[in-house]
C-alpha cells in the first residue's frame, strides 16, 4: 500500500483542458486551422485526383486555377496534392521526432533529478552544452554525421531538443521529491520505480507536454529548414521545405511555388505557439515552463 499522489491537480482531465483552449478566441482559431491541417494530411489521397510525384511537363507553371487551385511546379505536379502530402512529412517527422526527445528527456531529467549524485552532474553539464548551441547548428552537424533523408532529420531534431526536456523534467521532479506524498509513499516500502513512474513523473507531465507542443513548432521550421537546404526528406517525398527550395529559384517566374508552401509553414507555427498558449492558460502553469536564453 502507498500513499496516492496529487495527480489531478497537476494533471488535469484532458477533454477538459482542450474545452478550455478551443474556449478562448485564439485557442479555437489556431486549435481549428491545426485540425484542418492534420485532416488534410492524413485524407491527403481523398482529397485530391492527382498523385504527388506525377510529372505532366506541358502543364508546368499553370497559376492558381479550377484545375490546379494551387497551380502546378515546375515539373507540372499540382501544387495542392504536394503541400498535402508535404503536411505529412513535415507533421510527422517533426512531431515523431519531438515524441523521441520528451520519452528520452524525461527519462534522463526525471533520473537525474531523483538520483542526483554524479548521475546529476553529468546529465546537466551535457543538457548545459547543447543548450548554448542554435538548435540548426546542432541538427546540422547530425545530419552531416548521419546522412540526409527523413531518418537523418528525425535524429537530428530529436537531439537538438533533448536538453530543453531533460531540464524542465529535472526542475519539476527536483521540486517534487521533498513534496509529502513522496516521503509517504517512501515509508511504505515504495521502490525507485514505482515512486518515479506512479508519482513524479505524472505530476510534472503537464509542463513538460506544454513544452513539447511548443517545441514542435519550432521543430515544424528547423525541419523545413534542413529541407530547404535539401537535408531532409529527398525527392520524390514532398516537404515543405524542399517545395520551398525549388520554388525559391522561381520566385519572379512562378511565385506560388515558394508562396504557398511558406505561407503553410508561417501559418502552421503560429497557430501551434497560439494553441500552445491556449493550454497553458488552461493549465495555468506558465510558471513552471522555462525558456532558453
Amino acid at each position: 500500500m502507498t500513499a496516492p499522489s496529487p495527480v489531478s491537480s497537476a494533471l488535469p482531465g484532458g477533454l477538459g483542458v482542450l474545452r478550455a483552449a478551443f474556449g478562448r478566441p485564439s485557442g479555437a482559431i489556431a486549435g481549428g486551422w491545426l485540425v484542418l491541417i492534420v485532416l488534410g494530411a492524413i485524407f491527403a489521397p481523398l482529397l485530391t485526383p492527382y498523385a504527388y510525384d506525377a510529372q505532366v511537363l506541358k502543364e508546368a507553371f499553370q497559376p492558381p486555377s479550377l484545375a490546379h487551385p494551387l497551380g502546378t511546379d515546375e515539373f507540372g505536379r499540382d501544387l495542392l496534392t504536394r503541400m498535402l502530402y508535404g503536411a505529412r512529412t513535415s507533421l510527422s517527422v517533426s512531431s515523431v521526432s519531438i515524441l523521441i526527445s520528451v520519452a528520452a528527456g524525461m527519462t534522463l531529467g526525471a533520473a537525474a533529478g531523483y538520483f542526483g549524485g554524479f548521475f546529476d552532474r553529468a546529465v546537466t553539464a551535457v543538457a548545459d552544452l547543447t543548450w548554448s548551441f542554435p538548435e540548426i547548428l546542432i541538427a546540422l552537424i547530425l545530419v552531416a554525421i548521419i546522412g540526409p533523408g527523413v531518418s537523418g532529420t528525425m535524429a537530428a531534431i530529436a537531439v537538438a531538443y533533448l536538453a530543453q526536456f531533460a531540464r524542465l523534467t529535472r526542475a519539476q521532479i527536483m521540486t517534487l521529491k521533498a513534496e509529502t506524498y513522496v516521503e509517504a509513499a517512501r515509508s511504505l516500502g515504495a521502490g525507485h520505480a514505482h515512486i518515479l513512474f506512479r508519482h513524479l513523473i505524472p505530476n510534472a507531465l503537464a509542463p513538460v507536454l506544454v513544452s513539447a507542443m511548443l517545441a514542435t513548432g519550432d521543430a515544424i521550421i528547423l525541419e523545413a529548414t534542413l529541407g530547404f537546404f535539401g537535408l531532409g526528406a529527398q525527392p520524390p517525398t514532398p516537404s515543405w521545405g524542399s517545395m520551398m527550395s525549388s520554388g525559391s529559384a522561381l520566385l519572379f517566374k512562378a511565385p506560388w511555388i515558394i508562396v504557398f508552401p511558406g505561407l503553410a509553414v508561417a501559418t502552421t507555427v503560429i497557430a501551434i505557439n497560439l494553441f500552445g498558449d491556449a493550454l497553458i492558460a488552461a493549465l495555468d502553469i506558465r510558471d513552471k515552463l522555462g525558456s532558453k536564453p
